[in-house]
């Protein structure tokens, strides 16, 4: 505990940011958070304080920062529209269980309800989309509620937390001191293992001919990587992934089976549907990833493990529930756990792949080699970066190709947008991830559409100079929206057609490097100059205008009602 100070609210919040190890936070100022700022200045050795060009920038790349470093990503803006500029990456964060803590300023407390300049009532506003706000009237309160906010934000299932400060709170003087919260009480994050429900689901293991084990980010945010890997290998069992658990399994590993869901993969999708037993570790059943639920695994049994009771059965049917840790679900299941060859399952994999291999990726170039594709693009990337760089994407196309096509080492090396699907954080997020991971290489895969929702963001990059890679795959439309519309809707391209500005004058003005290329045999090369630009750097390629993501599960078909191509 420190020892006791008299010190200002404003002061007393940055230190208490300090004692819960906050070293780099992103943030906007605005009249109601001026004392902080102006404390801020002092403290600028302690705290890398990142100034953004958009509040909502400031959300996404604290976003990104905890998804790249498992740390709690903290930001900060004024009052009113600073604070409603936070709410989409707020939602955003509890929908993909991401770690934050968002500050906002308040008008003094002696103004509340009435209308003041920049008010808003934030508190009402993000209560459903947050695990726990507060608004804070006095400086007395800040440290406790500081404390209160990291513990929420990073126990149990971790999610967004905002505090609210009235100004009034940040002038006035404290006694200040500090004491972490290690407990709440009726808060219980982190559930005690039903032992007999372990014992039930390894004897279903060992009894399975066709297990599939489901991992999705909770294996990530609960550090079981190794367990779940171990896990696999003891029993001989094949691991797909959600889209959030991409790079919890390397790719290259002999048990990983592929990606799950509307654009997964054929073999992880095929064995859902022919599974005799899924173990679910992790993941929410998303409309996403299940497709019809009616006729979702047919003939498997399910094992659900999480961490949130509230996500056990709330999707689909389930035969054994396990409200726990996923880490230590895994180490516990691998006590009696039988190793099993089972090779008419593995076979069956492997004859799924040849399918994709057949009927998606033998379709992934223009055949006539005038365009070049996306697909070319992020297999290409990922030859060159080999699996060790942390691939950030937007959301629509790029993002299922990046998915699809991408390699990854080690875990956290895939960063999207998962639940709510918001165009704009590819940019921003992967600022924050490059701030949280300085040494590693980080790429922004993103499309023209979600682009042009942070652009400004290239100037967090230049003033800050952040080292992140930038690819742009151009193709003039919002390519997602208009597959939906060539499939689905008659091809209607109803508002999806972009005229787009010249990005690579933009990145100049922005002095950032960057070149355009439009033919296939210009690739390779532009692709290895962004990968060894020493700072940030742009490229933009100019993609296929009508290409389509494939395979693809229509909304609400089953998953065994796959398109492979046009």
């Amino acid at each position: 505990m420190a020892n006791k100070q008299k010190i200002k609210g404003a002061e007393a919040l940055l230190l208490s940011l300090i004692e819960e190890g906050t070293r780099d936070m992103f943030g906007y100022p605005g009249g109601q958070v001026i004392p902080i700022y102006d404390c801020l200045y002092d403290y600028r050795d302690r705290i890398n304080h990142i100034l953004t060009r958009h509040e909502q920038g400031a959300v996404h790349a604290a976003q990104g920062y905890a998804r790249a470093t498992g740390r709690v990503g903290v930001c900060m803006a004024t009052s009113g529209p600073g604070a409603t500029n936070l709410v989409t990456g707020i939602a955003d964060a509890m929908l993909d269980s991401t770690p934050l803590v968002c500050i906002t300023g308040q008008v003094p407390s002696s103004m509340l309800g009435t209308d003041a300049f920049q008010e808003a009532d934030i508190i009402s506003m993000t209560m459903p989309v947050t695990k726990w706000n507060y608004q804070v009237t006095s400086a007395s309160e800040i440290p406790r509620a500081i404390a209160k906010a990291f513990y929420i934000a990073r126990s149990g299932r971790p999610g967004p937390v905002l505090i609210d400060i009235a100004k009034n709170a940040q002038v006035e003087e404290m006694d200040y001191s500090y004491k972490p919260c290690l407990s709440l009480r009726s808060y219980h994050p982190t559930p005690e293992i039903d032992e007999e429900g372990v014992r039930q689901a390894v004897e279903m293991i060992n009894a399975a001919e066709r297990p599939l084990i489901l991992a999705g980010q909770g294996v990530v945010l609960s550090g079981a990587e190794r367990s779940l890997t171990e896990f696999a290998e003891a029993g001989h069992l094949p691991v797909a992934t959600t889209l959030m658990g991409i790079s919890a399994l390397p790719s290259g590993h002999p048990l990983f089976v592929g990606n799950l869901g509307m654009h997964g993969n054929v073999a992880a999708n095929a064995m859902t549907q022919h599974s005799d037993l899924i173990v679910a570790i992790g993941m929410r059943f998303s409309d996403r990833v299940t497709g019809d639920v009616q006729n979702y695994a047919p003939q498997a049994k399910i094992i659900h493990v999480d961490i949130d009771r509230a996500e056990l059965g709330k999707n689909i049917r389930i035969d054994l529930a396990l409200h726990a840790d996923a880490r230590t679900a895994l180490e516990a299941f691998k006590v009696g756990l039988k190793y099993r060859e089972r090779p008419d399952w593995f076979a069956f994999a492997e004859q799924e792949r040849a399918v994709e291999q057949k009927e998606v990726f033998a379709h992934t170039d223009d055949p006539a080699g005038r365009f070049i594709t996306m697909a070319q693009v992020i297999r290409n990337l990922a030859e060159i970066e080999k699996g060790d760089a942390v691939i950030v994407t937007d959301v629509g196309q790029n993002q299922m190709f990046s998915a699809r096509y991408s390699r990854f080492n080690a875990s956290r090396s895939f960063i999207t947008s998962g639940g709510l699907g918001t165009m704009g954080f590819g940019l921003p997020a992967a600022l924050g991830a490059k701030v949280g991971v300085p040494d590693k290489e980080v790429v922004a895969v993103l499309g023209d559409g979600g682009l042009q929702m942070t652009l400004q963001e290239l100037g967090t990059i230049m003033q800050n100079n952040i080292g992140v890679k930038i690819l742009v795959l151009n193709n003039s439309y919002l390519g997602m929206v208009r597959q939906w519309q060539q499939l689905f809707f008659n091809r209607r391209y109803s508002f999806t057609e972009l005229e787009n500005p010249d990005f690579s004058a933009i990145a100049a003005a922005y002095r950032i490097p960057a070149r355009r290329v439009t033919k296939p045999e210009e690739l390779n090369g532009a692709l290895r100059e962004m990968s060894e630009a020493p700072g940030a750097y742009l490229l933009e390629v100019a993609v296929m205008p009508d290409e389509n993501v494939f395979p693809m599960v229509p909304a609400g078909a089953s998953l065994s009602n796959l398109i492979y191509h046009d």
